[in-house]
C-alpha cells in the first residue's frame, strides 16, 4: 500500500497519457487522422476504457490538489465498477476474441488494441492494490457493479431495435453486424436463449469476481 504523493503523481499520469492515446486510437484518428470511426461507441471494451480513464483523472485531481501524502479515495465505487469492467473486458478478448476466427491477428498489435486490451486493464486493477486503502469496499459494491454491462447490453438491443434488427450495417473494415459487436450478443447465430445464458454466465461472473475482490479488500490490512 503506497501512500506517496509523488508516486501516485506519476503513475496516474502515466495511466491518463496512455488513455488518451488509446482514445485517440479508438477513434481511428491514427488510421486517417480526417476520419472519425462513429462505431467507437458500441464496443464493450471503449466504454469500460472510458469509464476507467475518468476514474482515474478524478484520482490524478485529487492526488494534484492534496498536500500530504494519503491514499487515493476518489470515487470508490466506480472505481471498483471500472476494475471489473476492465477486467471482463482484459479475459473476454484475450481468452475468447484475440484468436477468434476470422479476426486480423495484426491487429491484436496495434497501439490502441495493446493499451485498451492489455496494459491500462493491468494497470488500473494494480492502482486499486497500490494505492487504495484496504477494507474500505462495501458489500453491496459487487452486486451495484453488474448493472454496468447489464446497462451495455440492454443499450446494444435498443440500438438493434431501432436499427430494425438490420444485421447488415456493418462495423467499419470488419463482417461484423453494428448491432451485435460480440458473438454472445447475436440473437441471429445464438438465439434467444443463446444470448440469454451468455448474459446470465457473464453476469454471475461479474458478481462472482466481484465478491473475490471484496474479499481480498476484506483479507488487507486496514490502515490508521
Amino acid at each position: 500500500m503506497i501512500k506517496n504523493r509523488t508516486t501516485q503523481l506519476v503513475y496516474q499520469t502515466i495511466y491518463v497519457t496512455l488513455g488518451f492515446v488509446g482514445l485517440v486510437a479508438c477513434l481511428g484518428i491514427f488510421d486517417d487522422i480526417h476520419t472519425i470511426r462513429w462505431d467507437f461507441y458500441v464496443h464493450f471494451t471503449n466504454i469500460s476504457n472510458f469509464l476507467c480513464i475518468g476514474v482515474m483523472l478524478s484520482g490524478l485531481i485529487q492526488t494534484i490538489k492534496k498536500k500530504e501524502d494519503s491514499f487515493v479515495s476518489a470515487a470508490p465505487l466506480l472505481k471498483f465498477i471500472g476494475m471489473l469492467g476492465i477486467l471482463l473486458t482484459f479475459l473476454v478478448f484475450n481468452i475468447m476474441l484475440a484468436g477468434a476466427e476470422g479476426r486480423d491477428p495484426q491487429a491484436n498489435w496495434r497501439v490502441g488494441s495493446l493499451i485498451f486490451h492489455g496494459v491500462l486493464p493491468i494497470m488500473y486493477i494494480a492502482d486499486w492494490f497500490l494505492f487504495y486503502e484496504r477494507r474500505k469496499c462495501k458489500w453491496y459494491y459487487p452486486i451495484v457493479s453488474f448493472a454496468f454491462p447489464l446497462c451495455y447490453v440492454t443499450f446494444l438491443f435498443i440500438q438493434a431495435v431501432i436499427l430494425k434488427f438490420d444485421s447488415s450495417i456493418l462495423i467499419p473494415t470488419t463482417n461484423t453486424p453494428l448491432i451485435y459487436p460480440y458473438f454472445f450478443v447475436n440473437l441471429e447465430t445464438q438465439g434467444v436463449m443463446g444470448v440469454l445464458m451468455w448474459i446470465g454466465i457473464l453476469v454471475v461472473t461479474f458478481i462472482g469476481v466481484g465478491f473475490v475482490f471484496f474479499g481480498l479488500d476484506r483479507l488487507g490490512k486496514k490502515h490508521s
